[in-house]
């Protein structure tokens, strides 16, 4: 069991909070981007007004404890262990509430190498609390637009984990997954799921395009955020995310484990 001295430690040591390895440029080229209105940036939200930059500095400054000068143009990113915490208590209140009232639930990554072991300790713990972990539109096929052009890639669940795979990839869970930003993972899942006339989720788990896409779509979500991804942090503030717990989201995939015991042991969910 971790208490939240135990973990905030982790977190610095970890390089999950503190000194991040996202830098300053990289976050600021996005926040740019996302006060542009570029859909490479906003993940499938669509913003209910206008974001300038300066606006965009000052909201992560608050969510994440980054620097809010625009003049801080270069070196590491910061985020604040204390905050991290923070987000992680209310993430645990939100799988409480999923749990307590038996909420089917859908999950989903674009970090399929970094976060697939977080998010499969989390369906296992729900899934044995009753509810029921969402697989729609398994083995559809989604394309995907990245640096090198538009990749044919079909949607797999991975430990109840929905992610991407290159078409004709296979190999251990979660080889060949693909890194995305893209909201078209969730947008097929949802539909697949509303045609099929079954459950739909009262709780949606994931990070970049899985959880600004299913909150634009009105569907309750939480998950986690880097600092160099302004949307999920705008749609919390516009009321579409209920929950985003600010974190490197590309260190080892091992350094996410303990997050996920202290959510599951918060949430009242360990085993």
């Amino acid at each position: 069991m971790w208490g939240t001295g135990a973990l905030r430690a982790h977190l610095i040591e970890a390089r999950l909070a503190g000194t991040i390895a996202t830098t300053r440029e990289k976050s600021l080229a996005r926040y740019r981007l996302f006060a542009a209105r570029d859909p490479r940036a906003l993940l499938g939200l669509d913003p209910e007004r206008d974001w300038p930059l300066s606006e965009v500095l000052r909201l992560m400054g608050r969510k994440c404890g980054v620097s809010a000068d625009p003049a801080h143009t270069s070196g590491p990113d910061v985020i604040d262990p204390d905050r991290t915490v923070a987000a992680l208590d209310g993430f645990a209140e939100r799988l409480a509430t999923a749990a307590g009232r038996r909420a089917p639930v859908l999950i989903g990554t674009g970090h399929p190498h970094r976060l697939l072991g977080f998010y499969a300790a989390l369906a296992d713990a729900l899934s044995s609390a009753g509810c029921t972990v969402l697989t729609p539109a398994y083995g559809a096929r989604v394309d995907i637009a990245t640096r090198f052009g538009v990749r044919p890639c079909t949607l797999e669940y991975v430990r109840g984990v929905a992610l991407m795979r290159e078409t004709g990839v296979r190999g251990a869970p979660g080889a060949g997954g693909v890194h995305t930003h893209s909201p078209l993972p969730v947008r097929t899942a949802l539909a697949a799921a509303a045609d099929a006339a079954g459950p739909l989720p009262g709780l949606v788990i994931g990070d970049h395009g899985w959880v600004c896409g299913a909150g634009q779509l009105g569907f309750e979500a939480i998950g986690l955020a880097d600092t160099d991804d302004p949307a999920p942090f705008v749609g919390q503030a516009e009321g579409r995310v209920s929950v985003v717990v600010p974190l490197d989201d590309a260190v080892r995939a091992t350094d996410y484990q303990p997050l996920a015991r202290y959510v599951l042991n918060q949430s009242g969910l360990s085993r």
